[in-house]
Parts: structure tokens; C-alpha cells; sequence
């Protein structure tokens, strides 16, 4: 069988096989990659939210001191330390959070384009199995052309920042 396989005019057959296995692969990598990256921006969203919380802590802190400042007459120096921390410590909080909040977006972004490259594989793959069942090499060309897209994505995906 091995023999004649070899000696048939449908050996593209066999490239069509490994074209598959390799695009499987290639599915999988960035399949992998692209949740990577999604269980990344949930965290990320996760640590600016709790940034924010933070930073509206300080808020309350600052304005119930304001209100006792503003209810006693006169202020000491004690409080208005205090209100120049807090000020400053909101500042450094908000970087922090606005920064998480860049960093979910564009690690969500990458999972798209991950993701993206993922469904060219998956429709290469049963192209190709197409080709295979119907022997038509234009399939393959198709399915070979869908991998080439999803590399695209797989590269332009790495790339980002």
C-alpha cells in the first residue's frame, strides 16, 4: 500500500497531511497564546478596578476630612497633612490604575488577534480535509492560503505591544 501510495499521481496527498498536522499545531500555539492573554486582560481589568476602589477610599478619607475641617473653623496643621497625603497618594493610585486599565486593553487586543488567527487555522484545517476527501488540489491551495492569514495573525499578534 506504502508502495503504491508512493508511485500514485495523488501523492500531494500525503503534503496535504502534513500541511494539516503543521496548521494544527500552529491552531493550537495560538489558541494557547490567545487565552494567555484573555486570563491576562480579566486580571489586569481586575487590579485597575481594585486600584480605582482604592483610590476612591482616599476620596471618602480626604472629604470627611474636609467636612471636619470645615465644621471645626479652623483647620490644624495635623489635617492639612493629612490632605496633602491623601491628594498625592490619589495621584500615584490613579497612574496605577489607569495603567492596569492600558495594560487589559492591550492584552485583550492581542487575544483578539490571537483568537483571530486561530479560526483561519480552524477553516484551513477543514478545508484541507476537503481537499483530502474530495481530491481536489485547488482546496488545498485554499486551506494553505487560510494558514497563511492565520501566520499573519500569529506574527501581527507577537508583535504588538
Amino acid at each position: 500500500m506504502h508502495h503504491s501510495a508512493e508511485h500514485s499521481s495523488e501523492r500531494w496527498i500525503s503534503w496535504v497531511a502534513l500541511s494539516t498536522a503543521i496548521l494544527a499545531v500552529l491552531a493550537a500555539i495560538a489558541g494557547l497564546l490567545s487565552g494567555k492573554h484573555a486570563n491576562e486582560a480579566m486580571m489586569s481589568q481586575i487590579e485597575a478596578a481594585d486600584q480605582w476602589n482604592y483610590y476612591q477610599a482616599k476620596s471618602i478619607k480626604a472629604s470627611v476630612l474636609d467636612a471636619k475641617m470645615s465644621l471645626s473653623g479652623a483647620s490644624n496643621e495635623s489635617d492639612q497633612s493629612k490632605r496633602d497625603r491623601y491628594e498625592k497618594e490619589q495621584e500615584e493610585i490613579k497612574a496605577k490604575a489607569e495603567h492596569k486599565e492600558a495594560t487589559a486593553k492591550t492584552n485583550f487586543h492581542k487575544h483578539e488577534v490571537f483568537a483571530r488567527g486561530v479560526t483561519m487555522f480552524q477553516i484551513a484545517i477543514a478545508i484541507a480535509a476537503i481537499s483530502a476527501l474530495t481530491k481536489k488540489r485547488k482546496f488545498w491551495i485554499v486551506s494553505l492560503l487560510f494558514g497563511i492569514v492565520g501566520c499573519a495573525f500569529l506574527v501581527l499578534a507577537a508583535i504588538t505591544r
